[in-house]
């Protein structure tokens, strides 16, 4: 056998050298600190994934964002709160700029803290320490106070909700200054001290005068605190016209358990409000949330609402881009996709796991470009076979049940080598830990495959979709390749961007166009 480092491809020879090794300990290619801070403010949900634990996450979040500038940072919590709808990870950033600037913290704390579950996750994390002090200090204290002082008694109460800090806790601390009886009342009910019973908000006053009698009309109060009671199940059915968007599809299982799908209308009603065009828009729902949704369902969830669900989900694909060319999706099914999306939480584990969502990904593209190959794969490509008109939930089931054996994410390129594919665009999706096909040194295997592959499509393009944070690739970034951090609507816009001729935007580039 030749001695493979003296004669080696001339292939390989034009890739990069690796410079870092993954959680599995084989080569890969580190991201400079904007790219990497960019993919976990996408990202990042401070969970323990398959290979890395949540303390490693918020080490690798805290030590990148120090190597970076501080508007940069200030920016990416931006990013991560209005385009990725992210909780955690731009709570993080902000409490992380009230030390390192907190004159941008002051810039961007009404837009990132934004709502009441964001003022909790944000007072945590500075209690917490982990951005190095465990008491909120005197500007953070303020913006706090200047929060409650600021928001509406709607707000307060939809706030009211949650706990670890709950709104109390925090209204302990900070002390807002009461500007209205009715202000002032609310705090005394919040808090458990005295209070003029008459000057609370009126959906107060019918709160605790239904609390003595649950017969009475519901009060206009968030569903979340009539949940514990005796409840029919007429009331339930009260409470999920009263539900949000997200809570009605979240709640379809708690629904069925008490009744409410056997009272007349309610399917229908429900079915209604899940199909609405308008409401899916303004929840601003990710298609894989659908996707859990539907994953979820019990079977006395009934079929019409079931259905329903999956018409959210073709709705909520709309914007899946039609590509030119030769496209070819790989979808990575081997055993570290088993892996929860958002990792694991205790008592808080999403359903979701990440080959549901290379699936989703893969039926998507599939179904809007029909032409398209499909390609999952492990340690090698595996073979099935999938109509792509069938509903897209389908599909994503079908693929998603593929799972199993090693991470080879060279296997796709390497088959497409073989067979001398013609290829415009690959999109690869994983969660990026190949290990199978390790080479210890020089440039990854998969760098060699798409030299390979360029050197007979030289116009060929590369999108590698990593759907967890952490902070290495198999496929440098350069013209002809693009790493994408995490799943969103976003993806699609970015992917159509990137496959056609317009000037390649990545995720650093959109978060830098920002304006703090």
């Amino acid at each position: 056998m030749a001695n493979k480092s003296l004669f080696a491809s001339t292939f390989g020879k034009d890739s990069p050298d690796a410079n870092v090794t993954n959680h599995q300990g084989a080569i890969a290619y580190a991201y400079k600190p904007k790219h990497k801070l960019a993919q976990l403010a996408a990202t990042g949900t401070f969970n323990d994934t398959f290979y890395a634990s949540a303390e490693t996450q918020l080490s690798d979040v805290l030590d990148v964002a120090q190597k970076v500038d501080p508007v940069f940072v200030a920016k990416a919590a931006l990013y991560a709160r209005k385009r990725g709808a992210m909780k955690d990870m731009p709570a993080l950033l902000t409490a992380y700029l009230t030390v390192a600037d907190p004159d941008l913290a002051v810039a961007v704390f009404n837009r990132t803290i934004d709502n009441g579950r964001m003022l909790r996750n944000f007072v945590q994390i500075m209690r917490s320490g982990a951005v190095g002090r465990k008491s909120l200090g005197s500007r953070p204290k303020r913006l706090t106070k200047q929060w409650l002082e600021d928001a509406t008694i709607e707000q307060l109460i939809r706030a009211s909700t949650g706990k670890d800090p709950s709104l109390a806790d925090i209204v302990k601390m900070v002390h807002p200054k009461p500007v209205s009886a009715e202000r002032q009342a609310f705090y005394g009910w919040l808090i458990g001290r005295p209070y003029d019973v008459e000057a609370l908000p009126q959906q107060l006053q019918d709160f605790e005068l239904w609390k003595r009698d649950i017969r009475r009309q519901l009060p206009d109060v968030p569903f979340q605190w009539l949940t514990s009671f005796d409840l029919t199940a007429k009331r339930w059915v009260l409470l999920a016209e009263k539900m949000g968007w997200h809570a009605l599809r979240m709640n379809l299982n708690t629904l069925a358990r008490h009744g409410a799908f056997g009272v007349k209308g309610a399917t229908d009603m429900i079915a209604d409000r899940l199909e609405d065009t308008d409401a899916i828009k303004r929840a601003r729902i990710m298609p894989y949330q659908l996707l859990m949704a539907l994953n979820a369902t019990n079977e006395d969830v009934p079929l019409k609402v079931q259905a329903a669900l999956e018409v959210a989900l073709e709705k909520s694909l709309a914007n899946v881009p039609v590509m030119e060319g030769n496209v070819v999706i790989a979808a990575d099914v081997s055993w570290s996709m088993q892996s929860p999306l958002t990792g694991h939480r205790v008592g808080a584990t999403t359903a979701v796991k990440c080959i549901d969502v290379a699936a989703l990904i893969g039926a998507a593209i599939l179904r809007k470009n029909p032409s398209a190959t499909l390609m999952p794969f492990e340690q090698h490509v595996v073979s099935v076979d999938l109509k792509p008109f069938a509903r897209v939930a389908v599909n994503a089931k079908r693929l998603s049940q593929i799972g199993g054996g090693g991470t080879n994410v060279s296997a796709p390129l390497a088959l497409l080598n073989k067979r001398e594919a013609d290829v415009d665009l690959v999109i690869i999706v994983s969660d990026n830990e190949s290990w199978v096909d390790d080479n210890r040194y020089g440039a990854t295997e998969t760098m060699k495959q798409w030299q390979k592959l360029k050197s007979r499509n030289p116009k060929a393009k590369l999108v590698c979709i990593d759907l967890q944070p952490y902070g290495t690739t198999q496929a440098k970034e350069r013209k002809d390749i693009l790493n994408v951090g995490g799943f969103s609507d976003a993806v699609f816009d970015t992917i159509a961007r990137f496959a056609s001729d317009v000037e390649k935007q990545d995720w650093v580039h959109e978060i830098e166009e920002m304006e703090i």
